[in-house]
């Protein structure tokens, strides 16, 4: 039994494809469940018109992503958060927050298209933006302290700091011998 799926199912087939189906599992299942219709001659040649309508619509939609992802090469997001001594974020940097720099910037983007991890740390880290199937935008995201106090150290400086301390030390007593 043929029948045109109208939904992807994961084993079988993707949306608009005409996939063979045992007739039980056609008829008491995918068709009763809206998942599927016959594939009868008339249902082919609708789809057949839909596929060729929908392919104009689709380049239109994508010449669109396209001029929206060109907009985005070569942003930089810089976002200054709150941050603890030990260099962990107060809080996290999310999409949502990436969206709103972005629309700072005058680039407005749907914080749902956006993929990337919560940012916990001070550091570069990189946004994919997905504006349509084939056409995604890597974007930056730099973040950085906004309550940059002196008195902490980064832990970088620290170990600097400690490898420089004995070189000191190691000096101090050489000349102490030599002073005897």
């Amino acid at each position: 039994m043929k029948v045109i799926l109208k939904e992807d199912i994961i084993g079988l087939g993707y949306k608009n494809e005409v996939v063979e189906v045992k007739p039980g599992y056609g008829r008491n299942y995918l068709i009763p469940q809206q998942k599927a219709v016959m594939a009868t001659k008339s249902a082919i040649k609708v789809l057949e018109e839909n596929l060729r309508q929908q392919a104009h619509k689709i380049d239109v939609l994508k010449a669109a992503a396209q001029k929206r992802a060109n907009a985005l090469e070569g942003v930089v997001v810089q976002v200054a958060a709150k941050v603890a001594s030990s260099g962990q974020l107060y809080g996290s940097v999310n999409t949502a927050i990436v969206a709103e720099e972005l629309a700072k910037k005058g680039i407005e983007v749907d914080r749902k298209i956006i993929t990337m991890r919560d940012i916990k740390q001070l550091g570069q880290y990189e946004a994919l933006v997905h504006f349509f199937k084939d056409v995604e935008v890597k974007v930056p995201v730099i973040v950085v302290a906004e309550n940059a106090e002196p008195a902490a150290p980064a832990p970088e400086e620290e170990v600097k700091a400690e490898a420089e301390e004995p070189e000191v030390i190691a000096e101090e007593e050489d000349e102490a011998p030599a002073a005897e």
